[in-house]
């Protein structure tokens, strides 16, 4: 006998002690196993890289994947030879700045943000420097070490790297939905502002379109 069918047996039972009707019975019985009576549940361990699209919501794989695609569109256009060319060779340093959800859903920004940085570190064509958040915490550590750590080890401070470029942008969505059948589009925009001038350098656009169909279930 399974979980389900012994929880229905007892509300069986337990109603023909109170002399109610076999259709309220059955009814009780029917009610006991959707609700998941005993219920188990199951945990599958994955490979992070498997694409686990459950929910058709903005998952880890989209905020991969759009990361991966704009890093490499934005530094494989003009303004980065330009930039190289004109300051002797030197990489320019960028900054990833406010990442806005403007999107239905709650997304979040800061693992998209974290993914933007991995691929900008990583592709060894600009020199990347902490963001705000970030700075605040090593100034901190900083002035602790003025005052606690041995002096030869010491970080002054006023040696920081000021960033050349800011990248920046938003993710915005838009919903149609009919009949338990929904379209999501994902629309990433960001740009690259220089940040003595607030010329846009670079500006890139990805977008993604999901179709949920959502299947109901006839008793």
């Amino acid at each position: 006998m399974t979980m389900g069918q012994d929880c229905a047996e007892k509300y069986t039972l337990r109603t023909q002690d109170s002399g109610l009707s076999t259709s309220v019975m059955l009814a009780f019985a029917m009610l006991t196993i959707l609700a998941g009576c005993g219920a188990e549940t199951k945990v599958t361990r994955v490979d992070a890289g498997v694409v686990t699209d459950l929910s058709g919501r903005w998952n880890d794989t989209d905020s991969r994947m759009v990361a991966e695609g704009m890093v490499k569109e934005a530094l494989g256009t003009p303004w980065l030879d330009n930039y190289t060319r004109s300051h002797r060779g030197k990489q320019p340093v960028v900054v990833v700045g406010m990442i806005t959800n403007k999107s239905h859903e709650h997304i979040n920004v800061q693992t998209f943000v974290t993914d933007l940085q991995r691929e900008l570190v990583n592709s060894q064509k600009v020199t990347f420097v902490a963001g705000r958040g970030e700075r605040e915490e090593i100034r901190q550590e900083r002035e602790e070490q003025a005052m606690h750590a041995r002096e030869d080890t010491q970080k002054a401070p006023g040696k920081e790297i000021g960033a050349d470029y800011m990248m920046k942008g938003y993710i915005s969505t838009i919903l149609d939905e009919a009949d338990g059948i929904k379209a999501v589009f994902y629309q990433v925009d960001l740009e690259l502002v220089d940040l003595e001038s607030n010329v846009k350098a670079w500006f890139g656009q990805k977008k993604i379109k999901k179709v949920v169909e959502r299947k109901r279930t006839v008793f």
